[in-house]
């Protein structure tokens, strides 16, 4: 593995290393992604998330030779008017905080590079992925509720769980990965413009639980204890229901999630378990187990 650690908001270091690397195939993931942080400074998150995909983007153009490029956004790309049923890809971008309006725009950036530059037949092909509330080992990121969980039990503290009711399709990162990865393999040996769209990757219907229920199954796998937020704690506007319709995905891909709810949590939490305390050696150890295990159930089930 070559390795660059670099700002997508410096275009020329972007071009540079995009044209050094000559790629193949190109995964976008770098983003400013946590929600409670977009507030507290918009103007990073939307540079990031929306020049910062321009700049990837641009760089790619450049290339001469042919690249399959997959976006990956979230599934707060949409106009959420909480409904029970799973957003299309089909249904109108939107967002309420600076988080998901700017990977809406990051939607929106794809769209133009693809309508504009990367025509069906061209040399670039170019597909979004469209996943959100991923849960998995190596999450550390602030307010967020799994990491939070995690770093609590380890000091043996109690949980604060913010929004307990708050309904959300959890999946293990390894199903996503796994739809990122099928999406590139087929846009780069079919040249169909059928593939070079948005694709939701998310969880099975009954996986939409609630921060609260994803809280006690955690604590039943790793005891310890919980509470709510206090209701007057200041707070910013979050979705209470959202959902994915991954129709498209299973149709046009054969994709599908391998892991349900409970397993994720499952896996999540003895993932953490291990690392607490771990050497790095441990840790890839069983990351790689992990892998091994969710590919060995995909191809025998």
């Amino acid at each position: 593995m070559d390795s660059h650690i670099a700002d997508i908001r410096d275009a020329d270091r972007v071009r540079s290393l995009v044209a050094e690397a000559a790629p193949e195939v190109v995964f976008h993931l770098a983003a400013q992604p946590l929600v409670l942080k977009s507030y507290r400074d918009p103007l990073e998150t939307w540079s990031t998330n929306v020049m910062g995909t321009a700049h990837v983007l641009e760089a790619v153009r450049q290339l001469d030779a042919p690249c399959t490029v997959v976006v990956v956004t979230t599934d707060k790309v949409y106009a959420n008017n909480e409904w029970e049923f799973g957003y299309r890809e089909v249904d109108p971008l939107g967002g309420h905080d600076p988080y998901s309006a700017s990977k809406a725009a990051t939607e929106l950036v794809a769209q133009n590079w693809r309508k504009s530059f990367f025509a069906p037949g061209g040399k670039v092909r170019l597909a979004t992925a469209r996943a959100g509330n991923v849960i998995g080992g190596g999450d550390w990121s602030e307010n967020r509720i799994v990491p939070d969980i995690m770093r609590a039990l380890a000091r043996n503290e109690e949980v604060v769980v913010r929004n307990p009711g708050s309904i959300r399709p959890w999946q293990h990162v390894l199903d996503p990965i796994w739809g990122y990865l099928l999406l590139a393999q087929t846009m780069h040996s079919d040249t169909s413009p059928h593939y070079q769209d948005a694709f939701n990757f998310g969880p099975d219907p009954d996986a939409a639980q609630t921060v609260q229920r994803l809280a006690e199954m955690a604590l039943a796998r790793w005891p310890g204890r919980w509470r709510a937020l206090d209701q007057d704690a200041p707070r910013q506007h979050e979705a209470t229901l959202l959902a994915l319709d991954t129709s498209r995905a299973r149709n046009r891909l054969g994709w599908e999630p391998n892991w349900g709810f409970a397993r994720a949590v499952a896996e999540t939490v003895d993932w953490y378990r291990t690392a607490v305390g771990a050497d790095a050696k441990s840790i890839r150890q069983k990351t790689l187990e992990q892998i091994a295990q969710f590919e060995h159930e995909l191809h025998t089930t």
